[in-house]
């Protein structure tokens, strides 16, 4: 997982003087774990016994700081409930545990520290094709202009032909790019730091690199934005709230060592959601190019920042992160391409940790092939983040679509309620039936996916527990029920063993969706709505949304999901989707500065 600086608010050390009110804090861990005496001998615990086992010696007096009355109020939250005997036995260990877990509190656990346990979307004895192709364009065509500025919207593929041609020169297009993050980043509200010095630094390097014959493929030169969650050495990295506004961190992200090796040059960092919730941080929200004065939903989810400013041709491309939607909804309601890759395909070495088994690193671009460019130069295992799987990523541009298995959800495409976007996806997948894709309707799982949201909230409470704590937290512009803070406080009433719990039903739904896709290459959906949205960022499977059609004049977009490492398989659908439409060639206007 991520190295990240280790300056943290102040966390709360001292004392707890508990009262009723103070202990249900801690009472749903308190009230289960009681139950396993923490004086047993080990083998007592083992699993299988010892054939002679010793008498376990008894526990010796420990003053009670757990009452009697507070574990009967713990057994109403957390479900069960103990007879007088019982209560009385499990007070002592009650109070014991208190004093274990204000001992945990005071250790100095850096918010770079991720749980010593790992998960992989994949089950157990699954293999993948581990045959590595050459990554390569489809046929790009080059784009005519007379100012560079008119370059502002073309695609990766478009910017590398010129640039590896000469007929555009790094500096020049980093120069644009700084230009317009200038002029138009101050009204989105989606720059948090230009990082102007150190792009045109690696804009010179990779001009000279190029004209000395040193090609390091299709992002050499290109500008680029990072969601500020990235660690950027020397640079601030803010994450979106207060009370890091200030932090910098002394090392690169995984992502932002490939990009730059890759040639890529990073104009700017970009904003997010503070703690990656939502579009608003610190300096308020990030607002969307295609309704810029609309303050209440800005750009969508908090990846807002690269969303914006990659629709609103401020970067070549940017990277953003997805937790539960946070590639997929920004990019849809800026009218981009999101790519969410499968969990683990890129390093999240560097990146802030909200969600340790859900956090993925993923591309927000103008066009399908920018993603798959921009996937083939940062996947693979960095030796840092030990959840990335070592698979190749396959790029078949020219893959027949009547070869692949496509399903569709057709129950959500019937169900739209609103007559214009239910006509505008009716005419995508007929768009999708003439590239020749072979559509059959499937349906998901049934399974109460709902509930295993306190997976999300139980880690991203454990996250960031110190400010909780310290009261930091209340540092946050958002307070409302649905905003963190509250979020994470409520969060710390979750036990342990409904977290387990919530992890082992996930394993049940991973076997059903890997059953459900050992018949299919891709499946296609609405985007964002679509229930597979919180199904896949659960099982890891990658997504990618390419936009549809602009009802009442806003983006709307399709979405592609696929099997565990194939998001070859995803862009191939959309590739085939957006070279037989227009909507990627449409752009938001900028005449509101």
């Amino acid at each position: 997982m991520s190295k990240k600086s280790r300056t943290t608010p102040a966390s709360n050390q001292r004392s707890h003087g508990l009262d009723r009110r103070s202990f249900l804090k801690i009472g749903p861990v308190v009230g289960v774990s009681a139950i396993v005496a923490p004086h047993l001998a080990v083998s007592s615990l083992a699993q299988t016994p010892s054939p002679s086992p010793l008498p376990s010696p008894s526990p010796s007096p420990t003053p009670l700081r757990v009452t009697k009355e507070m574990l009967q109020q713990t057994e109403k939250l957390i479900g069960i409930e103990l007879t007088d005997a019982q209560e009385a036995m499990a007070l002592q260990n009650a109070s014991a545990n208190l004093d274990r877990y204000e001992a945990l509190r005071k250790i100095d656990v850096p918010l770079d520290t991720e749980p010593a346990t790992l998960f992989h979307p994949a089950l157990p004895g699954k293999k993948f094709n581990s045959k590595a192709s050459k990554f390569k364009f489809s046929h790009v065509d080059l784009p005519a202009f007379d100012r560079i500025e008119e370059l502002a919207f073309a695609s990766v593929p478009q910017l590398a032909a010129l640039i590896r041609a000469r007929k555009v020169s790094p500096v020049e297009l980093t120069k644009m790019y700084l230009g317009r993050l200038k002029k138009y980043g101050p009204k989105l509200n989606c720059v948090v730091t230009l990082t102007e010095d150190l792009a045109l630094a690696q804009a010179s390097e990779a001009e000279r690199e190029i004209k000395a014959g040193k090609y390091r493929g299709p992002l050499h030169g290109i500008p680029w934005g990072a969601k500020d969650l990235f660690a950027t050495k020397g640079i601030k990295t803010t994450w979106g709230a207060e009370p890091y506004r200030d932090q910098v961190i002394d090392y690169d992200a995984t992502v932002v060592e490939r990009l730059r090796d890759a040639g890529a040059v990073l104009v700017a960092k970009l904003s997010m959601g503070a703690l990656a919730q939502g579009g608003r941080w610190f300096a308020g929200m990030t607002r969307n190019p295609w309704q810029v004065d609309e303050d209440k939903t800005g750009s969508s989810g908090s990846s807002a920042g690269p969303a914006a400013a990659t629709a609103a041709g401020l970067v070549g491309f940017s990277i953003g992160t997805e937790t539960l939607g946070s590639i997929i909804s920004p990019s849809s309601r800026c009218g981009v391409v999101g790519l969410r890759p499968t969990y683990g395909r890129i390093s999240r070495y560097g990146a802030m940790g909200l969600s340790w088994t859900m956090d993925k690193v993923g591309p927000i671009c103008r066009s399908v092939e920018d993603c798959a460019a921009t996937l083939n130069a940062a996947y693979g295992p960095d030796g840092r983040d030990l959840t990335v799987g070592d698979v190749p990523f396959n790029w078949q541009p020219d893959r027949p679509l009547a070869e692949m298995r496509i399903g569709y959800l057709k129950t959500e495409f019937d169900q739209q309620t609103d007559a214009e976007r239910k006509t505008v996806y009716q005419q995508s997948l007929d768009a999708l039936k003439a590239a020749g894709a072979n559509l059959q309707p499937i349906e998901l799982p049934k399974f109460p996916v709902g509930a295993l949201r306190i997976i999300l909230v139980a880690e991203a409470a454990t996250a960031f527990d110190d400010i909780t704590r310290s009261g930091a937290i209340n540092q946050l512009s958002g307070q409302e029920p649905s905003d963190w803070p509250n979020t994470f406080r409520s969060s710390r009433f979750i036990p342990a063993v409904e977290y387990i719990r919530a992890q082992r039903a996930r394993r049940l739904l991973m076997q059903q969706m890997d059953e459900l896709m050992s018949h299919w290459d891709v499946f296609v959906s609405p985007a964002p709505g679509s229930v597979s949205l919180l199904i896949t960022n659960l099982t890891g499977h990658p997504a990618v949304c390419v936009p549809c059609g602009f009802p009442k004049g806003l983006p709307q977009s399709i979405m592609f999901t696929g099997g565990l490492y194939d998001e070859g398989a995803p862009l191939r659908v959309a590739l085939a989707f957006e070279k037989a439409t227009k909507w990627h060639t449409m752009h938001p206007k900028m005449d509101w500065t």
